[in-house]
C-alpha cells in the first residue's frame, strides 16, 4: 500500500529531486509509521520526507562529531549514508563516540558504526568505506553524493575536503570540537562552481580560514582531551543543518535565475560560524553559544575565487596538489635535533639508575592535567604551551630564563620530555634560543619517543593517557 494526501501535492523541486535519484516519490507503510513524528513539523511534510529518503549524504569521520551526527542523519531517514573512517574502536574512544560500544572494541570504526545504525533504521543504504579519506581518493568519494558532513579532528584534511566540495558543487557541514569549545558552519550552500563571482556566492573553508593554525598548536583529541557532551553537541547540530539543508532542496545548485535576499530564511550566502563554549568551573547555567556572521564568496580565495580554476584542480589534488600536509605545516613536526641533542628513555633511565645523572633537571611539558596521571621521579612540569608563551615574552622583552624553569646549577644537563617526543625537540630549541645552553657548554638533551616510549622501555605500568 501507498499513502497519499488529499490535501497535498508534490512540488516541483520534490519531484525534480525524485527524477533525478531515480527513486519512488511514495511513502511505503513502513516509512510512513517510521517518520510521521517528523513530517507532521511545520515546514516538513511529505515532501520534505521524500527529498530525504531520495538524498544520499557522506559522513568523513565515525568518531566524536560522526557517530551523533550519523546517528540523527539515519533517524530522519535520509536514503543512503556513506561512512568513511580507518581508525577501530578504543577503549579511550567510548565516553564520546556513542556509536560504538564495548562489545565492539577492536573492530573497525565504520563496520562498528553501521551496526548500530541498523539496528536504529534498517531502512537506509548504508556504505562503508573502512580507509581514510585522502587526496587520490576523496574526489572519487565525495562525488558520489549530494550533501558532505565533514566530522574529521585536524586541519589539513578539513581542507581537502572543503576544496573537493568546491569543485564537485557539494554543500559541506563542517565542525570542529577539541576540549571544552567546538565550532560549526555550513559551506558551499547553495552549491556555486569554482569562479563564479558576479555577485555574492557562499564562501568555502578556505574563505572562512585562509591560514591553518600553526602546527604545535593541532592538537587531536588524545593529546588535548574533549569532553563528550561537546562534541555529541557539535555532531548533532551538523546533523539538523543537513536535514534542513536537503529537506529544503538547498543542495541542488541554483540555476542563474535563481535569486536570494538578504531576508531569506534560506540565504547562506553569509554564514554563521556557530561558536559553543563549556565551562567546567562555572555554576550550573545556560549554554554559552557565540554567532559570528562570515563573509562571502571571496575574490581572491585559492579554491573558490575568481582565479581559481587555474590554480585548484581534481586532477592536481589527486597528483599531491596542493600539499594539504605541507600546506598545514605539519612536516615541521619531525626529528629536528641533532643526534647529540637525543637520548632513548631507555638510555635515560639507565644513565639515572648507574648514578651518571646525579645532577641534572628533568623537564616535562606535558600538560598539568596529564602529568598529574604519572610521571619521572624529579621531574618539573613547565606545560609547552606555557613555556612557548614564557619564551616568546621573554625574546620579545628581555627577561631570565629562571622564569620558565628554576636552574639551581649553570652546569647541570636539563632532559626534556614531552608526551610522544614532539613538543619536547621544540623546547629544546627553544631553550638554546634563549641561551640556557650557555652557548653549548650546558647539555640540553631530548628524551627520544617522551612518555610513550618511557611505558614501552622502562616501565610497561606507567599510566600513559
Amino acid at each position: 500500500m501507498q499513502h497519499n494526501s488529499n490535501d497535498e501535492h508534490h512540488s516541483n523541486s520534490a519531484a525534480t529531486n525524485g527524477e533525478q535519484n531515480g527513486s519512488s516519490l511514495q511513502l511505503t507503510d513502513e516509512e510512513f509509521d517510521r517518520y510521521s513524528r517528523q513530517m507532521i513539523v511545520p515546514g516538513m511534510g511529505k515532501d520534505a520526507q521524500l527529498r530525504l529518503i531520495n538524498s544520499k549524504v557522506l559522513i568523513i569521520g565515525a568518531g566524536g562529531l560522526g557517530c551523533p551526527a550519523a546517528q540523527y542523519i539515519a533517524g530522519a531517514g535520509i536514503g543512503t549514508i556513506g561512512i568513511i573512517d580507518g581508525d577501530v574502536v578504543e577503549p579511550s574512544n567510548l565516553h564520546r563516540q556513542v556509536g560504538h560500544a564495548t562489545s565492539r572494541i577492536g573492530m573497525k570504526k565504520v563496520d562498528s558504526l553501521i551496526t548500530h545504525l541498523r539496528d536504529l533504521n534498517p531502512l537506509p543504504t548504508y556504505v562503508p568505506y573502512t580507509y581514510p579519506i585522502s587526496h587520490e581518493n576523496a574526489a572519487d568519494i565525495i562525488t558520489l553524493y549530494d550533501l558532505v558532513l565533514d566530522c574529521t579532528d585536524n586541519p589539513a584534511t578539513r581542507y581537502l575536503i572543503s576544496d573537493v566540495c568546491v569543485l564537485l558543487c557539494k554543500p559541506l557541514v563542517s565542525a570542529a570540537s577539541v576540549q571544552k569549545s567546538g565550532q560549526l558552519i555550513v559551506l558551499n550552500c547553495p552549491p556555486t562552481p569554482q569562479g563564479k563571482m558576479d555577485r555574492k556566492y557562499p564562501p568555502c573553508y578556505r574563505c572562512c580560514f585562509r591560514k591553518p593554525p600553526p602546527a604545535n598548536t593541532q592538537l587531536s583529541c588524545g593529546e588535548a582531551g574533549i569532553m563528550g557532551p561537546v562534541v555529541g553537541l557539535m555532531g548533532v547540530a551538523q546533523a539538523g543543518e543537513a536535514i534542513k539543508i536537503l529537506a529544503s532542496a538547498l543542495h541542488l545548485p541554483q540555476s542563474s535565475s535563481d535569486t536570494t535576499t538578504e531576508d531569506d530564511p534560506h540565504n547562506l550566502i553569509q554564514p554563521t560560524l556557530l561558536i559553543y563554549s563549556y565551562d567546567l568551573n562555572a555554576a550550573p547555567g545556560p549554554y554559552t553559544f557565540r554567532a559570528l556572521k562570515m563573509a562571502s564568496r571571496k575574490k581572491n580565495c585559492f579554491a573558490c575565487g575568481e582565479n581559481s580554476p587555474q590554480t585548484l584542480t581534481l586532477e592536481g589534488i589527486k597528483s599531491g596538489n596542493p600539499n594539504y600536509i605541507q600546506f598545514c605545516g605539519l612536516q615541521t613536526r619531525k626529528a629536528t635535533l641533532p643526534a647529540q641533542d637525543r637520548i632513548t628513555a631507555s638510555a635515560y633511565h639507565a644513565a639515572r639508575e648507574s648514578g651518571q645523572l646525579q645532577n641534572h633537571i628533568l623537564l616535562d611539558t606535558r600538560e598539568k592535567e596529564h602529568f598529574s596521571f604519572g610521571s619521572i621521579d624529579g621531574a618539573v612540569n613547565v606545560p609547552f604551551g606555557k613555556l612557548l608563551m614564557k619564551a616568546a615574552t621573554i625574546k620579545r622583552d628581555g627577561g631570565d630564563a629562571q622564569e620558565i624553569l628554576p636552574l639551581k646549577s649553570a652546569e647541570d644537563p636539563i632532559f626534556v620530555v614531552c608526551r610522544r617526543g614532539l613538543d619536547s625537540q621544540e623546547a629544546v630549541e627553544k631553550l638554546k634560543e634563549l641561551g640556557v645552553d650557555h652557548g653549548g657548554k650546558r647539555k640540553i638533551v631530548d628524551i627520544i619517543g617522551g612518555m610513550r616510549a618511557w611505558k614501552d622501555e622502562v616501565d610497561p605500568s606507567f599510566p600513559f593517557i
